[in-house]
C-alpha cells in the first residue's frame, strides 16, 4: 500500500476499485543505485506525478535480496514501482503485486512488461491463492483507511509470513508511525525501526510466534 491516501468515499481515490476519474496517462522516472526505469501512472491512481518520497526510501534502504525468497508481496502496488524493483533483484522470486484499483493494476502489468519482467504476477486482494505463504512483504501502508481498516489489513497479510519471513514498511512520522510500531510490537510482531530520514519510519516486522487478541 502506498502512503496517504484520500478518505473513504472521495470521488475516483486511488483505493477505489474502479475510479470514476477521466484516464489521462503520463510518465514518473525512478533512479537508484541498481534500476533505472520509467512508469506509466494515469488519474486515480497514487502519487501519479512522481515516485512517492516513502516509495524511494523503502527501495533504497530496504534489505537486500535473498536467494531463498521464493515468493514476495508488493501490498498495495498501485503501478507497480516496488513490484517492478523487487521483480528486477529477485529473479529466482515470483513477486505479487497486489492491488484493489484496477486502474493501478493494469498500469502496474503495463510497467511490468515494459522493464522486460516476467515474474511479477499482479492480482486483486480477492485473488491471492488459499494457505500461500509469504516469502516477504513490502509495503508503503495506507494510513489515512483509518485504524481499524489498517489493522486489518496488516493482520491479514502479517500472518501470511513463513517462519523465516520479514515485513518491511514506510510509514510517515506524522500519520503515526510511532504509534503503529507500537500497536504491531503488542500483537506480538517483531518490529524494529531500520531507517528514520525525511519525515518517514522504515520497519523491519519479524513473523509473530503466537496470535493476539485486537484490542
Amino acid at each position: 500500500m502506498t502512503g496517504e491516501r484520500p478518505p473513504a468515499g472521495a470521488a475516483g481515490h486511488y483505493f477505489s476499485e474502479d475510479p470514476s476519474s477521466v484516464s489521462d496517462r503520463r510518465s514518473v522516472d525512478l533512479h537508484l543505485e541498481d534500476f533505472s526505469g520509467r512508469f506509466a501512472t494515469d488519474r486515480g491512481v497514487f502519487a501519479r506525478d512522481r515516485i512517492d518520497p516513502g516509495t524511494k526510501l523503502l527501495l533504497s534502504e530496504g534489505p537486500p535480496a535473498r536467494d531463498c525468497d521464493e515468493h514476495l508481496v508488493d501490498v498495495g502496488a498501485g503501478y507497480g514501482p516496488i513490484s517492478v524493483v523487487l521483480a528486477h533483484r529477485n529473479p529466482q522470486a515470483t513477486v505479487w503485486a497486489v492491488e484493489p484499483n484496477s486502474r493501478a493494476r493494469e498500469l502496474c502489468r503495463v510497467n511490468s512488461e515494459t522493464a522486460g519482467l516476467t515474474n511479477v504476477r499482479v492480482i486483486s486482494p480477492d485473488e491471492w491463492p488459499d494457505g500461500q505463504r509469504v516469502d516477504r512483504i513490502w509495503s508503503n501502508p495506507p494510513i489515512r483507511i483509518g485504524k481499524p481498516a489498517l489493522h486489518g489489513l496488516l493482520t491479514e497479510w502479517l500472518d501470511r509470513l513463513s517462519e523465516h519471513g520479514s515485513a518491511h514498511l514506510v510509514v510517515q512520522k506524522h500519520l503515526g508511525a510511532d504509534s503503529l510500531q507500537r500497536w504491531m510490537i503488542n500483537q506480538g510482531w517483531a518490529t524494529a525501526r531500520r531507517q528514520s530520514r525525511a519525515a518517514y519510519r522504515l520497519f523491519d516486522v519479524d513473523p509473530r510466534i503466537q496470535q493476539v487478541t485486537d484490542d
